[in-house]
């Protein structure tokens, strides 16, 4: 199979509801603010609506509705199934693939997909409708993040029979089975992808899923009709069968406060992404909140370690001793938002290392030692108690942080650079915040070591893989826009390849714990804070849940009430 560019074009809280449990088989309009949520809405004193529309609010509307971003993710786990689905404890559980083997060696797996599943357009889902998705995903089918996962692992896919799926690997990936539990592996009708044009599928991809677009208005809202013939919900699901609700208008608001206002208002049902001033004014009325973590690479920093001020390690270091960063999360998130200190995975994901998320505190002292150490001198002129800029052979210490303005990076994110700016000024530095729109963001904007000094943002994933994904050498042959210090550090290539591949679980964590300790030692890159996924569901809905991979909202087993 041919590979696909992996640049990131669409990139790139905690426990929620639970859902009544399946047998398993194997393995955000206008208005004023007055808030009000937290307790689950009670249906003692309502009836249950048979049917109805559920209005939704989201933040932002992706190019399409399926893709390698996670808010194209959170669209398509509503129309497109996946062959598994993971547990809130991390557990891949069956969806579309009842069971599933690894061979004795690694390199090779067997999944067995559920009987009688068809998509939308009458397609049967079989094997070979999975191995179709496998090299669509892999040779340039619009989602590039899917084939990030499996560059360098996918060997070759196979239907041995109508319900068998081989996938044959060219090393070891014991975590295969979780990774597929992303929204990026949704299963599309092969007839779909054969006969219809990209533009097709991107505004309205053929699954098997609980629900199909019905329509997209565009700058507005996608309309999402129930599918009354589902039949193969996840282990993990509420209730078999399809939707209770007729229909969910999926809205566009990109502002916060308006949704918390059409919210409040009930214009909406429920809202995405709630802004952390107002998360206190809501917990205590009759809004739920739900708040998920999501796992891989949290909202970080990461710096161009091979053009510009910062291929000097001890630049990096004094960058990240001159931030408070835990004081400027904490008042920016209001005890919403948490802390994370480590560059390379967030809290939530296994193999986890606290010695890296711990390895730089505030020292401003120590920064301006490291500065002057590395040539980075005040001006001779500076006025004592001014806030200058220091200079080394005539050039400034100025810095470029661009960031995904309104996608990548919501107006809590911005606020806390925000603060990152203010305080690394304080030691020396000159830091030009750039906020990027979204469509120059994923067109490339700020994508080389010329462009950028520092590069913000997250990638989900569910497990420590996303190591490799985001420190994997770039080369001419197989460039890797992920990245973001362009820097090629085979030293923390092999460990990660190593960890990816490690059969024993303690070997793999600890393995991974190592690599995230390389990268902190280096300061190649440091943490800011988790990314979050959160949810307010107004008092006339309930059964509203977080999928676990990626925190997306749940509307399969939602209902109204009268």
């Amino acid at each position: 199979m041919s590979r696909l560019d992996d640049r990131p074009r669409s990139a790139p809280r905690s426990a929620p509801r639970a859902p009544r449990r399946l047998a398993v088989s194997s393995m955000m309009l206008t208005g004023a603010l007055a808030l009000t949520a937290c307790a689950a809405p009670a249906a003692t004193d309502t009836e249950v609506v048979d049917g109805g529309t559920i209005v939704y609010a989201h933040q932002q509307e992706p190019a399409c509705v399926f893709g390698g971003w996670i808010e194209q993710a959170y669209l398509s786990y509503q129309v497109l199934d996946s062959l598994t689905s993971l547990e809130e404890d991390g557990t891949a559980v069956p969806w579309l693939a009842e069971s599933w083997a690894e061979s004795e060696d690694g390199l090779s797996w067997t999944f067995t997909l559920r009987e009688d599943v068809n998509f939308t357009d009458g397609t049967p889902l079989d094997a070979q409708a999975v191995v179709t998705n496998i090299r669509h995903w892999t040779e340039g089918g619009g989602n590039s993040t899917a084939n990030v996962w499996l560059s360098g692992y996918l060997a070759d896919a196979i239907a041995v029979d109508e319900r068998t799926l081989q996938v044959d690997l060219v090393a070891p990936y014991p975590r295969l089975g979780e990774t597929l539990s992303q929204g990026y592996f949704g299963i599309q009708s092969p007839t779909a992808l054969e006969t219809r044009t990209q533009e097709e599928n991107c505004a309205a991809p053929i699954g098997s899923g609980a629900f199909t677009v019905e329509e997209w208005r565009r700058g507005e809202e996608i309309v999402l009709a129930r599918n009354d013939d589902y039949s193969s919900p996840p282990a993990n699901a509420g209730h078999n069968g399809p939707a209770h609700v007729e229909r969910v208008i999926w809205k566009f608001i990109a502002d916060p406060t308006t949704r918390v206002a059409a919210l409040q208002s009930g214009e909406v049902d429920a809202i995405y992404d709630v802004p952390a001033v107002q998360w206190a004014s809501l917990e205590n009325g009759d809004v739920e909140l739900l708040r998920h973590v999501t796992k891989g690479r949290p909202h970080q920093l990461t710096f161009d370690a091979v053009d510009g001020p910062f291929t000097d390690e001890r630049v990096r270091q004094a960058f990240a001793h001159s931030l408070d960063r835990e004081t400027i999360v904490e008042t920016v998130g209001r005890g919403v938002i948490p802390f994370e200190g480590n560059g390379g995975v967030s809290a939530a994901t296994p193999g986890y290392s606290e010695a890296a998320a711990a390895r730089y505190d505030f020292d401003p002292d120590l920064a301006v030692d490291l500065l002057e150490e590395a040539g980075w001198v005040l001006p001779a002129d500076a006025d004592a108690g001014e806030r200058a800029v220091r200079e080394k052979e005539g050039e400034r210490l100025e810095v470029t942080l661009p960031y995904g303005a309104g996608s990548i990076i919501s107006t809590d994110g911005a606020a806390i650079l925000q603060g990152v700016k203010e305080q690394a000024e304080q030691v020396g530095f000159s830091v030009e915040l750039v906020p990027v729109p979204q469509s120059e963001f994923f067109s490339g904007a700020y994508s080389t070591p010329e462009e950028r000094d520092i590069a913000a943002g997250y990638w989900t994933a569910v497990t420590s893989g996303i190591l490799w994904v985001n420190w994997r050498p770039s080369t001419a042959e197989r460039p890797n826009y992920a990245n973001q210090s362009f820097l090629a550090d085979e030293e923390l290539a092999e460990l990660i390849l190593a960890a990816n591949s490690a059969r024993d679980v303690d070997e793999q964590n600890r393995l991974y714990e190592q690599a995230q300790e390389h990268i902190a030692d280096r300061a190649y890159s440091i943490g800011l804070f988790a990314r979050l996924s959160t949810l307010a569901v107004g008092p006339r809905l309930q059964g509203v849940w977080q999928e676990h991979a990626q925190g997306g909202p749940v509307f399969h087993d939602a209902q109204l009430l009268g």
